[in-house]
C-alpha cells in the first residue's frame, strides 16, 4: 500500500495549520484551558465557517465535505501541533463516525448538518463506570418504555459531556448494543465534568436513572458498527498525538541550537544529541504507524484490518507521545519544568491521550486478539 500525501493534502494542512497559529497560540490554550467550557464558540464558528473542519467526514448528502480517515487525520495532526482547545474529538470525530457507522437515516439527516455547519456540539458516552473502551464491555441498560426507550447506567470519560447539547449514548438492549439519542435537558440526567490532569481536554460523567432516550440506530445489534466508530476515531487520535510530538521535537532541537552553555550551543554535547535523535526516530516511526492506519482505513472495508491498524498506530504513537514530551522537559532542564513553559501542557496531553480510547496495552491485547495470538 502507498501511503503518500498529495499536494492537496500539503495544502490542506499548511492551510489548518496557518489557521491554528493564529487561533490556537500558547496564550489561547492556556485561557481556554482554565475555563468550564474549554472551547472559545467564536472560533468554533470560525472552524466551520471559514474552514469546515467539523464537515470534514459527515458525507456530502448532510451539508458535509465527504472526506474521509486521511484528510481528517491531517486535520487532528495540525491540532494536536498547537493543542487545540475545543470540542473536536468528541463532535467532528466521534460523534460523526458513530452517526456514520450505525446511525439511521433519519438521525443522520437530523443531527449531521448542524454538526458540519459547527451549530452542534456532539459527544459519544460509551464507557460505563468501571469498564474498559470495548464496545462489548458497555452495561447502560435501555429498555423499552412505550414508543421510547429508558436507560439505566453510569457513564465516564465522556468527552466534552457537559456541555454537549447532542448526547449519543451506547446502551444495552435484548438484541444487543444500541445507540441512543439523551437530550441535555432530560429528566433524570446528571452531567458532571471530571477534575483531569490534562485541562485543555474536558472530560465528563453522565449519570442516567430511566433517564429517557430516542434510538438513533439503524436496528439490531451495533457493536460491529460502533467498533469501527471507535477505531476510526482512536486512528484520529493518533493523528493528533504525533503533532504533538512533532512540535515537542521542533522544540527541542531549537532551543538545543540556541541554549548556550560554556561557550557553545548545548546541542553539540553528545547527550543532547544523541537525546534530540532518538526523539526524532520515534516520531518518524509514530508518523509511519498513524499514516498507515489512516490510509489502511481509508482503503480498507475489512473490519479486522482497520482494528488492527487502529491498534498499532495508538498504541506506538502514545508510548512515542509521552516518551518525547519527557525527553523535552530533561533537554530543557529547569526551564522545562516550570509552569510558564508549554512542555508541561504537551506531557499532561501525552499521558491523558495514552489512557483515551485505551492504553498501550490494551492496544496491543487487542492486536494479539485480532491476529489469533
Amino acid at each position: 500500500m502507498d501511503f503518500a500525501f498529495t499536494d492537496e493534502h500539503e495544502e490542506l494542512r499548511q492551510t489548518v495549520r496557518r489557521f491554528l497559529e493564529g487561533k490556537s497560540d500558547e496564550q489561547a490554550v492556556r485561557s481556554l484551558m482554565a475555563t468550564d467550557s474549554g472551547y472559545s464558540e467564536e472560533v468554533w464558528t470560525q472552524m466551520a465557517e471559514q474552514m469546515a473542519l467539523q464537515a470534514m467526514v459527515v458525507p456530502e448528502a448532510h451539508g458535509g465535505a465527504g472526506f474521509g480517515p486521511v484528510e481528517l487525520s491531517i486535520v487532528t495532526e495540525e491540532m494536536g501541533r498547537s493543542l487545540l482547545c475545543a470540542p473536536y474529538l468528541s463532535t467532528a470525530v466521534f460523534a460523526v463516525n458513530a452517526l456514520v457507522q450505525a446511525g439511521s437515516d433519519e438521525a443522520q439527516g437530523e443531527i449531521l448538518p448542524a454538526i458540519a455547519a459547527g451549530q452542534s456540539v456532539a459527544t459519544v458516552a460509551l464507557v460505563d463506570a468501571g469498564k474498559g473502551w470495548e464496545v462489548e464491555e458497555v452495561s447502560t441498560k435501555a429498555e423499552a418504555d412505550g414508543g421510547a426507550w429508558r436507560l439505566t447506567g453510569n457513564k465516564s470519560y465522556v468527552l466534552d459531556g457537559h456541555i454537549a447539547d447532542v448526547i449519543l449514548v451506547a446502551a444495552r438492549t435484548d438484541d444487543g448494543i444500541g445507540l441512543f439519542r439523551v437530550e441535555p435537558g432530560a429528566d433524570n440526567l446528571k452531567r458532571e465534568l471530571t477534575p483531569t490532569l490534562d485541562t485543555t481536554r474536558k472530560l465528563a460523567s453522565i449519570e442516567l436513572s430511566g433517564t429517557q432516550a430516542t434510538r438513533v440506530d439503524k436496528g439490531g445489534d451495533q457493536t460491529a458498527a460502533l467498533s469501527r466508530a471507535v477505531a476510526l476515531t482512536t486512528i484520529a487520535l493518533a493523528a493528533e498525538q504525533v503533532g504533538g510530538a512533532q512540535m515537542c521535537l521542533e522544540l527541542s532541537t531549537e532551543f538545543a541550537k540556541t541554549r548556550m552553555q560554556f561557550g557553545r550551543a548545548i546541542g553539540s554535547f553528545q547527550a543532547i544529541k544523541h537525546r534530540c535523535a532518538d526523539m526524532l526516530v520515534e516520531v518518524e516511526f509514530a508518523k509511519s504507524a498513524a499514516y498507515y492506519a489512516a490510509f489502511r482505513a481509508s482503503e480498507s472495508d475489512d473490519d479486522n484490518e482497520i482494528l488492527a491498524a487502529a491498534a498499532i498506530a495508538k498504541s506506538y504513537c502514545s508510548e512515542a507521545y509521552f516518551d518525547i514530551t519527557n525527553a523535552t522537559i530533561q533537554v530543557h532542564g529547569g526551564m522545562g519544568f516550570t509552569w510558564e513553559h508549554p512542555a508541561h501542557l504537551y506531557f499532561k496531553r501525552a499521558k491523558s491521550s495514552a489512557a483515551l480510547f485505551g492504553d498501550p496495552l490494551e492496544h496491543r491485547e487487542r492486536l494479539a486478539d485480532h491476529l489469533g495470538l
